[in-house]
């Protein structure tokens, strides 16, 4: 009797982990689907809409109607899109459009992006299992662009209101004018909002992207953002290269995890902040141990990100390949070997992906 009940746990446990693969199948059929739609501007052509043809969204969107129609059958069988069989006439229910366009507060088509993205790459990063090495950060010409549309959602919406107050009295240090610096910073969407909020303050920002550096600096440009410079520049020796208490704020985003060299990229951080500087991090929520990542609501998608992103770029470089998940432990140990003292870690409500440190010498 004990044999057949375990044998019967067994099989029970191997018919939930098919469900489970199964269900993986279609949310990645899914993923790719809504990230198309959100290239294509069709989600947001359907927001708001009336039940539509597929020949007049097609219209409306500027598309093939072939191609459309497929796509609707797609998100018609994922449940995200409805239809009207005997008029056959699609529309997207407000709730959907509510997290799948701009209407709602956060935009989760943006995320579906990353699986084609990170898919392209697929090859290279076999290759690297065998091989070694890394996937050089040109293999990712869309990157920034997504990231940018990341940044978008979690930094600027709560930049002012909730990020900069986790350091008492920097919004009126900023108000006064201090120097700034963003290291990894992008196209640079929080310095321009930045420096459009505090004139008086003087920003910079450093990414080793060119592409990403020459799109900021057109846009700070067109904005008339005189108090902010872009620099391209490879912060794998910032510990020595770093000009000493040459700022009293550096920030940032998600910019820590994916570098060659992230312990002499702090370690220059704590060397070019003021004795009464600040310094904060926006980086990934996760644990340095594995096992504490199974609950993690985002886990396999953000190993994922890791594996073919985050990864395997710095170790391209010949880096450490710290990689996205490197978590809060071993976050909070790099930040006291650079030499910060004070550090403070917080959460926010509206960032379930995200770890915020305020960190001080």
């Amino acid at each position: 009797m004990c044999d057949i009940a375990v044998m019967s746990q067994d099989q029970a446990a191997a018919s939930d982990f098919e469900t489970r693969l199964v269900q993986a199948l279609n949310h990645g059929g899914l993923l790719l689907l809504t990230s198309i739609g959100h290239r294509t501007g069709l989600l947001n052509a359907m927001a708001g809409q009336p039940p539509l043809t597929s020949q007049a969204l097609a219209e409306r969107a500027g598309l093939q109607e072939r191609y459309v129609r497929e796509w609707l059958g797609g998100m018609v069988a994922a449940e995200v899109v409805e239809t009207a069989p005997a008029t056959a006439r699609y529309w997207l229910p407000d709730e959907h459009a509510e997290l799948l366009t701009d209407q709602g507060a956060a935009n989760l088509a943006v995320y579906a992006q990353f699986m084609p993205l990170l898919g392209s790459v697929e090859d290279d990063v076999v290759r690297c299992f065998h091989e070694g090495g890394g996937v050089p950060y040109s293999r990712y010409p869309r990157f920034q662009e997504v990231m940018a549309s990341d940044s978008g959602q979690t930094v600027l919406p709560a930049l002012f209101d909730a990020i900069l107050p986790l350091a008492p009295g920097l919004t009126e240090r900023l108000e006064s004018g201090i120097r700034a610096l963003d290291c990894a910073c992008g196209r640079g969407l929080a310095l321009m909002a930045m420096a459009e909020r505090f004139p008086a303050s003087r920003f910079v920002g450093y990414d080793l992207s060119a592409e990403a550096i020459d799109w900021a600096r057109s846009r700070a440009a067109e904005a008339g953002l005189s108090n902010l410079t872009f620099e391209v520049r490879d912060l794998s020796d910032f510990d020595v290269s770093a000009t000493p208490e040459a700022f009293e704020l550096v920030t940032t985003f998600d910019g820590i995890h994916d570098q060659a060299q992230p312990r002499r990229l702090l370690k220059g951080i704590r060397r070019c902040l003021t004795a009464d500087g600040v310094y904060l991090v926006q980086d990934i929520h996760a644990s340095s141990h594995h096992h504490l990542d199974r609950e993690h609501p985002l886990g396999a998608m953000l190993y994922a990100v890791s594996l073919s992103h985050c990864m395997t770029v710095s170790l391209a470089q010949g880096g450490e390949g710290l990689g996205t998940m490197w978590g809060r432990e071993r976050a909070l140990a790099y930040l006291e070997e650079a030499g910060f003292r004070d550090i403070r870690v917080h959460q926010l409500e509206h960032d379930i992906q995200n770890d915020y440190f305020v960190c001080r010498p």
